[in-house]
């Protein structure tokens, strides 16, 4: 079974990154180490240094969820949190 997952694809100082609007939290349990690995892929999947999550915050405009292109998660990225920045604005969030 195949899910058509909206996604965006930026690049930030010499890294490119996958990032899903995901506020809703619509797609809450495909985020596994094993499906984020696939995604990251650059043969088998859509090709990625990482994985961003766009979610809502009670504290922030917005929370950023990293995982690395191994389909760990991770705490921060400096590139990528560029671009989740850009991809807020976009969003019209600020």
């Amino acid at each position: 079974c195949h899910m058509q997952l909206p996604f965006y694809k930026y690049h930030g100082t010499g890294n490119d990154f996958i990032l899903i609007d995901h506020r809703a939290k619509q797609y809450e349990g495909l985020f596994t180490t094993e499906k984020v690995a696939l995604m990251c892929h650059r043969r088998f999947g859509i090709g990625a240094d990482g994985l961003i999550l766009l979610e809502q915050s009670d504290i922030a405009d917005f929370k950023m969820v990293y995982f690395n292109s191994d389909g760990r998660q991770s705490t921060m990225c400096g590139n990528g949190g560029r671009c989740i920045v850009h991809f807020a604005h976009f969003l019209s969030i600020f």
